[in-house]
Formats: C-alpha cells, structure tokens, sequence
C-alpha cells in the first residue's frame, strides 16, 4: 500500500491507538561484530573508537553489559568489572551497512519510517490499519526478517501511540523485547520507572521536577501542562505533557539537513605534529564537500572549533558571500580567520600540542538546482568537475581512488567514525543508497583493526613494561603475537 501524502507530522490532538512501532536494535556495534565474528558469539565484547589503555568503550555486548560495563567506561574501569572481556576496534562501514538492510526491511512492511539513529528507527501504521489487523504478530515477522538476514542481531520494539511512548516501550524490556503501550496499561509501567527512566530526562530535569514536587514519571504524566510548563520554562514543558498523554510532538522527517558537521577527536602523537592537526582540517573539510556533494547542496556559513586538553575551546563562525561546496574554499575560509587571530600573537598558537579535538559545521543550503553564477567567473566549471570527479569515484566503488594534491600530505590521517548524524545520507531512493560511499571501508593501508584479548596468566615482565594483551588475528586482521599498550 503506498502513499504520497506526509503522514508523520506532530499533532495536538492525542491519538490513542497503538500504532506507532519503534524498533532499537540491542547492543548493535558489538552484535554487528558478533554477527561478523562467529567466534565472539556468547563472549563478553567491547568495542573501542581506537585501541589504548585510555579508549572508552562506545558499545558493550550483552554478555559484558551482564557483568556491569556501560557505554562510554574506560576501557580500565571496564577490566575491573570484567577482567576477561574482548575489545575491538570499530568498522563503521559494516555497521551503516547492516542498517540499510534493516531499514529495507522495515520499509518492506510500511512507507512511513524515519532512521532516527544507525541503530533505531520509528514506523507509523495509522494509514495501515487495513492493511495490518494486528502490530503485534508483524513486530514478530519483523523480528524473524532481522533474524533471517543477520542472525545474531536482536532488536527491542516499542508499539504505543506516540513514538515517545513507543521508545519507552524499547527501554522496558531488552533484550529482544516486545512491549505495547496502551491508555489502559500505561500508568502500570510508568509506576514501575524513575524519572530518568525517561529518555530526555537526565538529572538537571529531575531536579527541576523534583523541586515542583514531581517525584515519578506517574506524578509527571499526571501533572497539568502548565505545571510543566512552569517546571521546564516554556513550550518544553508542554511538549512533555503531549508526550505523556499520547499527543505526537517528536514525529517528523526532515528528509533534508539543516547543518551538516564533521568533528574527530586527536590522539596525543596526533595533536604533537601540526602536519597532522592541518591535515584533520583537510580531511574534515574533505568529508563535508563529499556530504554535500551527494546531498546536492551548498553552504553559505561554516563554524570551526577546537578544543583543548584543559578545558577551553577556540571557535570561529564565518558567513560566505557565495555558497561554498569546495573543500579548499571552505578550508581558505578557516584559515583566515585562524591567521587573523594568530596575528600579533605566537604563531601556532591555535594548532597546538594541546588540542584534542576539531570540528567543522556548515549549514544554511543552497540547492545546487537554483544555485545563480556570475558570468564573470568560472566556478560553474569547478562545480561541474568536482561532481565528475565523485562520479569517477562511484564508478569503481571507492571513495579513496581519486585524491586531490592537498589530501596526499596525510591521507589517511581521519579515521573513519560511525556518524550517528549521516542516517540521512543513508535513505535508498530508487534502490540507491544517497551517499554509497559510507558503506566502502576507509582503511588506511597496513593497519588493520585489531581484537584483543586479554592473557589470563601472562608472563613475567620487567617492572617498567606495558600491559601485555594476547591478540587474537581473526579474518579481516594482522598476525601478530603480542600487542604491548602504550598511551
């Protein structure tokens, strides 16, 4: 059954049915590689951004969440809970993949569904209730398809009238549970959660909940809109009483961006070589020329910040007389404003060794269908080339094949990162994904990822030696014996 009008809007008018599905996939990074390695399966498994004794674990298996680990420990404090877990290095593009799949499965079933993460989505079926008599066996069929692709992924669903609603029913039962949210069942399950239980609702929230006397999720759903109002200082405050008595408030599909960023965070070796912090720059301005690209988009403003080991942040905000898309134009950009402030002060002084990370947003688009041109310059013929160019690239199915003069200094300096922010960039049109070249590795060459375990026993070392980790060479990795830490 397909459709063209746009059903997934806010409305102030509370819809009871149970319509609305929410899927989240459990533990998904490190399913994926359980998915991918046989061998890890039933293991205690953390996946890490990069491989030291500092890394923090970005996603935590079920078997090593069972033992206490959380996203976002370091890797240290994660060895204290489970001495014998396994970390591995990330692969994004193997992750954003399996998301396509997943998404193609869900659009198999309903038109109206918004990514609203690598690892979640929502589906609305108000328009399917002739289509589908009962949500519940379909979430089970769901669930199967997931199965029958990638067997070891499993995936929590939320069905309820909202999708706020229906994401508290992911959180109530994982993994791989199914939980429906009713007008007649929903204070049973609010009673049974504390405040930040509630996603979006952190501790400043719950103090400020607290302080008016609200002191559950129960108390919040029945408390008056302007109650809550007055609590969170505004529209927000009626935003949450929408929420709770099934009015939609979070429904809606930006198919296109509003800004577009790029930001990594800097290794100590990285943030000591200035070459290195120019070449990030490049490779950050790079990705969002390709974003933008594929996007078929321009941008008229671009922010750069950087950030340092103390605390403090530098940024600067520049608004371009033309939309820009060029990766040079928006690096020259920077540039200037860097010199400008660096003028009567040391040199260098804004790329130092202190830094530990860069960013770069542009926003404010033009679409390239109603960009004007002067007739006194050529940059028609450079946005011309530079599109030839990524079509070059798409041809032979690899982003890295073509390289400009300034990207060969340090071209694999950017690590590839997941982009929780680039699901859009992942929506199939006409069975094309928009932006084919998240899904190609980005490896620089000899440096594999790597899965380590740790020795049980290891062997006598000298006092002044590094932690020893057996590791283990798997498929896609290096063989090598022994891997000494070092920061």
């Amino acid at each position: 059954m397909k459709h063209t009008g746009d059903y997934f809007r806010n409305s102030t008018v509370a819809r009871l049915e149970p319509l609305v599905m929410y899927i989240d996939m459990n533990s998904y990074f490190a399913s994926c590689e359980q998915q991918r390695h046989p061998e890890l399966r039933g293991k205690p498994l953390g996946v890490l951004t990069y491989d030291g004794p500092n890394a923090a674990v970005i996603a935590a298996s079920v078997e090593a969440k069972r033992m206490g680990v959380k996203t976002g420990m370091r890797l240290g404090d994660c060895r204290v809970l489970c001495p014998d877990m396994i970390t591995i290095t990330t692969h994004p593009a193997w992750y954003r993949q399996i998301h396509v799949d997943i998404m193609n499965i869900l659009r198999s079933y309903c038109d109206d569904v918004i990514p609203k993460s690598i690892d979640e989505a929502v589906c609305n079926f108000h328009s399917y209730t002739l289509v589908y008599k009962d949500l519940t066996s379909l979430a089970y069929q769901i669930k199967a398809d997931i199965a029958a692709k990638y067997d070891y992924l499993k995936c929590s669903i939320g069905i309820a009238p909202n999708s706020f609603l229906a994401k508290v029913g992911t959180e109530l039962q994982k993994p791989d549970g199914l939980v429906i949210i009713t007008p007649d069942n929903i204070d049973e399950h609010l009673a049974k959660m504390k405040l930040q239980d509630l996603p979006g609702i952190a501790s400043a929230n719950e103090q400020r909940l607290r302080k008016s006397g609200i002191n559950s999720p129960l108390e919040m759903r029945h408390s008056s809109a302007a109650v809550l109002r007055k609590v969170f200082g505004g529209v927000v405050g009626e935003y949450w009483h929408r929420r709770l008595n099934f009015g939609e408030v979070d429904m809606y599909n930006r198919a296109e961006n509003r800004t577009m960023s790029a930001t990594r965070t800097l290794s100590r070796r990285q943030s000591q070589d200035r070459q290195q912090l120019e070449s990030m720059l490049i490779a950050l301005c790079t990705r969002l020329e390709q974003r933008m690209v594929k996007g078929g988009l321009f941008c008229k403003e671009v922010t750069f910040a950087i950030r340092y080991r103390d605390g403090t942040k530098w940024e600067a905000a520049v608004k371009m007389p033309d939309p820009v898309q060029d990766a040079n134009e928006l690096r020259g950009y920077i540039q200037e404003r860097i010199a400008h402030f660096e003028s009567g002060r040391s040199p260098g002084c804004l790329f130092n060794p202190g830094t530990t990370n860069l960013t770069v947003v542009v926003q404010s688009f033009v679409k390239d269908s109603v960009m004007q041109y002067s007739l006194f310059d050529n940059r028609l013929k450079k946005d011309v080339l530079r599109k030839v160019v990524y079509e070059i690239k798409d041809m032979y199915d690899q982003k890295n094949i073509v390289r400009r003069g300034n990207e060969l200094f340090s071209p694999f300096v950017m690590k590839d990162a997941i982009g929780f922010g680039s699901v859009k960039d992942m929506i199939v049109k006409d069975g094309q994904v928009k932006n084919k070249h998240l899904l190609e590795d980005d490896e620089a060459p000899g440096e594999p990822r790597k899965i380590v375990i740790r020795r049980r026993e290891p062997p006598p070392l000298p006092k002044d030696a590094d932690e020893v980790y057996y590791e283990y060479a798997g498929p896609d990795y290096n063989d090598v014996d022994n891997y000494h830490t070092s920061d």
